[in-house]
């Protein structure tokens, strides 16, 4: 039988910052530094969040009864702030709407893609949720480490993005957790072999829709063809390249041993604690893992 160690660190807080951020209209349809590719691909991201987030909190939650003390709690905290970051990006969304974005077509594929999986044992629910936290986590990672990656964005919707980046650096370990508890009389290799072919297909359809999603944002800018794909594509791979740079992180999921916590990277959460950005935001209830 395959063990269930469980190496999220004992003390870590998973803190619910009940922050709202602003809802009247952007101050520039290209709020993202006034380019169409940083503003496309990050909109095409925010679209995923409302529906999808609401579904990692359904899959976790789903596995939460029977859980240890300590998972249980941490799925309570994760559950709070996944809810939160629906609401905001909800909000966000409606804002890209009102700046004469249409979304109509990135939400369509969104529920296509949660159709599917959620027609299947919610076993497999989970699985995807744990590997596009993965994905979440990775891609926090490096938003909040590389300030460029937000350079020149509008203020508030750079706030939103830290903010949502530093709860999914804190709570990266929760449905990795509950994976391991839910298979926890699997087979290491039955174990491995599952969550390595739903990390193969989440990867294919992460890319494969966030890109097209992205594209169809420009097009809505007038930007098209072959303009398009190389203006997105070097944004995505070359420079900033945020795709490029989470490359060696994602690879990590796969190899024996893995968990999110192996990389210990909370100073970027004590960073953005410390930050003018995060200190004048309202105080949050804390809410501490059970570390008995």
């Amino acid at each position: 039988m395959a063990t269930t160690t469980l190496p999220t660190p004992a003390d870590l807080t998973i803190t619910p910052r009940d922050r709202k951020f602003e809802r009247d209209a952007l101050p520039q349809r290209l709020w993202h530094g006034g380019s169409v590719e940083a503003t496309a691909i990050y909109n095409a991201l925010s679209s995923t969040f409302p529906v999808g987030e609401a579904f990692f909190v359904d899959s976790v939650r789903a596995f939460r009864d029977g859980a240890p003390p300590q998972l249980a709690a941490d799925i309570k905290g994760f559950t709070t702030q996944e809810a939160i970051h629906s609401r905001e990006h909800d909000a966000f969304n409606r804002r890209a709407t009102d700046a004469g974005y249409d979304l109509t077509l990135l939400d369509a594929q969104v529920a296509k893609r949660l159709a599917v999986t959620t027609s299947r044992p919610k076993i497999v629910s989970l699985a995807a949720t744990m590997a596009l936290e993965h994905f979440t986590a990775i891609l926090a990672h490096q938003l909040l480490k590389q300030p460029k990656h937000l350079a020149g964005a509008d203020p508030d919707a750079a706030a939103l993005w830290r903010w949502h980046a530093a709860e999914e650096i804190e709570h990266k370990g929760v449905a990795y957790d509950t994976w391991l508890h839910a298979t926890r009389d699997w087979t290491r290799r039955k174990r491995w072999t599952v969550k390595a072919k739903v990390m193969l297909f989440i990867t294919r359809n992460f890319v494969v829709d966030r890109t097209a999603g992205a594209l169809e944002l420009m097009r809505q800018d007038g930007v098209t063809g072959l303009r398009a794909w190389a203006s997105l594509l070097w944004y995505l791979w070359i420079a900033p390249g945020m795709f490029r740079k989470i490359a060696g992180a994602w690879f990590k999921f796969f190899l024996p041993g893995f968990h999110p916590w192996n990389e210990d990277d909370r100073d970027l959460l004590r960073a953005y604690e410390a930050s003018a950005e995060a200190r004048s935001a309202p105080a949050p209830a804390k809410r501490v893992r059970n570390a008995a």
